[in-house]
């Protein structure tokens, strides 16, 4: 292995993904397998998904 490859490959261990990071992974990931079951979904379509689960999750925690 190229120690050009063995530096980027500890970089990336180092690495701590962002909140940020973590929700794009997730999405193409959604994506990623639900478009490869049916065509038709598109990444809008992930995206309202995804934007509705996290209200939901939202609105579950403030709940007593």
């Amino acid at each position: 292995m190229s120690q050009d490859l063995e530096y980027l490959i500890e970089l990336a261990r180092k690495h701590h993904m962002t909140v940020e990071e973590q929700n794009e992974q997730v999405r193409s990931f959604a994506y990623g397998n639900t478009h490869f079951e049916n065509e038709s979904i598109t990444k809008a379509d992930i995206d309202k998904a995804m934007d509705t689960l996290n209200k939901e999750r939202a609105s579950d925690a403030v709940r007593p």
